[in-house]
């Protein structure tokens, strides 16, 4: 008979996966859309700069070309996030999300430094807006299209709870009010004649879109660091708690964490040390059965401590554990 290994021990308990992972989501579908979007929200506000010679309009395309390579970024994170856990990486992969949301925050300040440079560059030799009415039409069937794109990527990413996909969402609703204030501007040169306000408008835009970079990057990097769940989470765990405290049990060192789509828990579950080993581990199946469905795709470790002993009461803390 062969011995079990740490490895098999780490992987199974009587050949069932410890806290089998549930299926991987493949989201790369939304990311192939939203590429297809960029390239082709891209070229139509491309278009619209050569017709015009507005520097607004081209502030507006350089934007569309971060879209494109975030696009192609978040591909290959999802791509990444889908894989199943492995042995380097027993708890999934799905935290890939958050780097391709950072990367994508550093890219729009690089688009904004972009659009800076063109900005500051026609202020110093300023140029004739041309055909204003053409690059409007152009340009408003871009925001159009990046409209409807950006409402499709949060609602998926609500609904799968991604990272990436709310990052590029909220992206490309922004780039759609960058569109509406450029064309504002345009507007404004059409009716007064003054060129200049074509590149302070540019570098309004600027502005805008660092300040969007700079929300999707401290979103990724708070994400990043192992958050707690989610409050309405947090709220439906404390219920289970409190319904099997009525009944003599007693809880501590509650810690949570979220990575993606899935929820991290673990809590010390205090029961009379008369107990047998069987009775106390049928209690905690059934807390943890009831955790499960509170909490959707809820991993739980739970450790069995006699209430009567104190020293079950020296590892709430974090600090306190680590000492011991």
């Amino acid at each position: 008979m062969r011995h079990r290994t740490v490895g098999d021990l780490r992987r199974t308990q009587g050949g069932v996966p410890l806290n089998a992972p549930s299926p991987s989501r493949d989201l790369t579908r939304f990311a192939w859309f939203s590429i297809g979007v960029a390239l082709v929200t891209m070229a139509v506000k491309g278009s619209a700069w050569l017709l015009t010679g507005s520097v607004g309009l081209l502030s507006d395309a350089l934007e569309s070309l971060v879209n494109l390579a975030a696009g192609l970024l978040m591909l290959v994170a999802l791509r990444v996030a889908a894989l199943p856990p492995d042995e380097n990486h027993q708890h999934g992969h799905e935290k890939a999300e958050l780097f391709s949301a950072a990367a994508e925050g550093l890219m729009i300040a690089v688009a904004a430094a972009a659009i800076g440079w063109a900005a500051v560059d026609r202020l110093v030799d300023p140029q004739p807006v041309e055909r204003i009415g053409v690059g409007v039409l152009v340009s408003v069937a871009a925001a159009a299209l990046n409209s409807t794109a950006g409402v499709v990527l949060l609602r998926a990413a609500r609904r799968h709870d991604s990272a990436a996909l709310a990052a590029d969402g909220r992206h490309l609703l922004v780039d759609v009010w960058t569109t509406a204030g450029v064309l504002g501007g345009l507007g404004v040169v059409a009716a007064t004649g003054w060129t200049v306000l074509d590149p302070l408008l540019a570098l309004a835009v600027g502005v805008n879109v660092v300040h969007t970079g700079v929300r999707v990057l401290w979103g990724s990097v708070r994400g990043l660091m192992d958050p707690t769940i989610p409050v309405s989470e947090q709220l439906a765990i404390e219920e289970v708690i409190g319904r099997w405290e009525r009944q003599g049990i007693a809880f501590h060192a509650l810690r949570t964490r979220a990575s993606g789509p899935r929820r991290f828990m673990s809590i010390h579950v205090l029961v009379p040390g008369r107990w047998t080993v069987g009775a106390g581990h049928d209690v905690l199946e059934r807390i943890e059965a009831e955790f499960r469905a509170a909490v959707p795709n809820l991993h739980i470790l739970t450790h069995l401590e006699p209430v009567e002993d104190p020293s079950s009461y020296f590892d709430e803390g974090l600090e306190r554990s680590d000492e011991r």
